[in-house]
């Protein structure tokens, strides 16, 4: 077997990305297999916690018949994991693949509000109002920021070529990024279908005003901001 783990952080557009990978039914089906919760709500009520049956379903309900797995993980996540089990030993023949998005702040944006409205797909029912917070967003920014540096940090500590995709590159070139994945495994002619993608864009006209009001408010051009203060 081969395969990849998505390592990127919340709202980076993983969702959409996994499904387009998913969709052409060669590059696995990947992803949080190791948020027990989050697949009980989405796809299993009765999806184990225990991470030796999490690396299970990773090579069997994340694999496509090629024998591809995919996965994807936050920083954060592998907190969760990482004094439990060597995942990373486990799966075989791993590659890596480092997400991100260039649009940092609407990231932050789309977090805090989905943390205030419990909606982080379309669809789901909401559980909360979103209101405007900048604090809020402000500490998802700086969640975010976090996040990546850990895995670049994590990339350069173990020499680690991942390979880099970004969100909005993903969004108007779909098959260019499914191109770039396949051949990873030496993979050709494979095709994405979009019809199999449900994942739809959530950012509204709200967002722009929280952007516009946020950078009134917040932004502060004499400062570096400390992350790990």
């Amino acid at each position: 077997m081969h395969g990849f783990a998505i390592c990127t952080a919340p709202r980076s557009g993983s969702n959409f990305l996994s499904q387009l990978l998913s969709s052409t039914g060669q590059l696995g089906r990947p992803l949080e297999y190791f948020n027990g919760p989050g697949r009980r709500y989405f796809d299993d009520p009765d999806y184990p916690d225990d991470r030796n049956a999490q690396i299970e379903k990773i090579l069997t309900m994340g694999a496509t018949p090629n024998g591809i797995y995919g996965l994807k993980i936050f920083a954060y996540q592998n907190d969760w994991v990482e004094d439990e089990i060597e995942w990373t030993a486990r799966l075989p023949n791993l590659q890596f693949i480092f997400l991100r998005r260039r649009d940092i702040l609407g990231q932050a944006i789309s977090w805090a509000r989905a943390l205030q409205t419990g909606q982080y797909r379309h669809g789901q029912t909401s559980t909360g109002e979103a209101a405007f917070d900048g604090q809020a967003i402000l500490d998802r920014l700086r969640a975010i920021a976090i996040e990546y540096a850990r895995w670049e940090m994590y990339f350069a500590r173990n020499e680690i070529a991942a390979l880099p995709v970004v969100y909005e590159d993903v969004a108007n070139a779909p098959q260019q990024a499914v191109d770039s994945i396949a051949g990873l495994f030496n993979l050709h002619h494979v095709r994405a279908d979009a019809r199999q993608v449900s994942v739809i864009l959530q950012r509204d006209e709200s967002t722009e005003k929280w952007r516009r009001r946020f950078v009134e408010e917040f932004g502060n051009l004499g400062r570096v901001d400390k992350l790990w203060s």
